[in-house]
């Protein structure tokens, strides 16, 4: 009998006294809500967040649309917090069941708000979209990327005051350990610093053509905090660190308003002058009616015969078709030089090509 009773003791002091003073049955009352919490945010989720979001859609804005998507995540997790926060107004408050409840609910509450913060920010980004007129389009993300990063922060830090867990002596001991990190991490810091001159500097933006030389030639695809991503015409992806722009001269293709063209086309040397004018004038005259070119005073057009070369006689082409892209430049040269052709082969002249003549004498 005196078993029984020792044994009986012994499972009620489980029951009172479990771990971290809380009672076998409070351990449980909290699991079981957490289970129940699970299964009313999928019925909240599946019913309730998905009849919302068919009713916003009707109204034809893609702003609100996107809006909802992000929040919907956080808000799906209501149901976990009501359970909670209801819980918690049932248990008598002087238990330590209480005190631990209230930090969940705390906790819970915390991290929701900075959730909706968080994920608010992905479509409120499109509001963003005016500042890039005033910087660049990288600069628009590096903010937003920083202010994720900032509402990150700032929840970890509220709740880790909500459990009694100072963060101004951890603050402290990681400057101290940023210092010791920040001797052998100069290279790191030099990238950042020239990532951000980069993107102030506006020396090149996303989906620009640049050419650094010895390094890459291809489409800016990232500007990130270390490195820069640039997608070769190979389709190959080459990451180049931002010190390397600092240091290096960059040829922004995509800036330049026209293409140029400069040619040199030889003619035989049995052309006449009278053939040679009668040429450079039809060339000039075809180029300055097209629309394919511009032809201004800041944009002159030269057609001009330039030297008496070995085998020919050169004709200077310099203009600037009225296109900065790649695909359009190749047809309008491609005219050109079918035009050309016309005009050389209509005034009974032919384009020279390398040759010579050798005399013997007779004794």
């Amino acid at each position: 009998m005196e078993f029984f009773l020792k044994l009986k003791s012994y499972v009620l002091s489980v029951f009172d006294q479990s771990a971290l003073g809380l009672s076998f049955l409070e351990i449980l009352t909290v699991v079981l809500s957490f289970i129940l919490s699970l299964f009313i945010r999928g019925f909240f989720a599946k019913v309730v967040v998905s009849k919302i979001k068919k009713i916003i859609q009707k109204t034809g804005n893609k702003v609100d649309d996107q809006l909802f998507d992000a929040l919907a995540p956080p808000l799906k997790a209501l149901p976990i917090i009501f359970v909670f926060i209801m819980i918690g107004l049932f248990v008598n408050t002087d238990t330590q069941i209480s005190s631990l409840l209230d930090k969940i609910n705390q906790t819970l509450v915390t991290i929701f708000i900075f959730w909706l913060i968080h994920q608010s920010l992905a479509p409120l980004s499109l509001a963003f979209q005016k500042l890039e007129e005033l910087f660049s389009k990288a600069l628009v993300l590096w903010l937003i990327r920083s202010l994720r990063y900032l509402i990150i922060f700032l929840g970890t830090v509220a709740v880790l005051e909500t459990w009694g867990i100072k963060i101004g002596p951890v603050i402290a001991g990681l400057g101290l350990f940023g210092v010791a990190v920040a001797l052998g991490a100069q290279d790191l810091f030099k990238n950042l610093i020239s990532g951000i001159m980069i993107i102030f500097e506006k020396r090149f933006e996303l989906n620009d053509i640049i050419e650094v030389p010895g390094h890459a030639v291809g489409t800016v695809e990232h500007i990130g905090f270390r490195s820069t991503l640039i997608r070769q015409f190979d389709t190959t992806p080459i990451s180049i660190p931002n010190y390397v722009f600092s240091d290096t001269s960059i040829i922004n293709f995509s800036d330049r308003k026209f293409r140029r063209i400069n040619w040199i086309i030889g003619l035989t040397y049995d052309t006449t002058t009278k053939q040679l004018k009668d040429i450079c004038k039809s060339i000039e005259e075809k180029i300055q009616m097209s629309n394919n070119f511009v032809v201004n005073d800041n944009y002159k057009l030269y057609i001009r015969v330039e030297k008496f070369n070995d085998s020919s006689i050169d004709i200077l082409i310099n203009t600037f078709t009225n296109t900065n892209d790649w695909e359009k430049y190749l047809i309008i040269k491609e005219e050109l030089l079918f035009m050309i052709k016309d005009i050389v082969e209509k005034n009974k002249s032919s384009f020279a090509f390398p040759s010579r003549s050798i005399y013997i004498e007779k004794n």
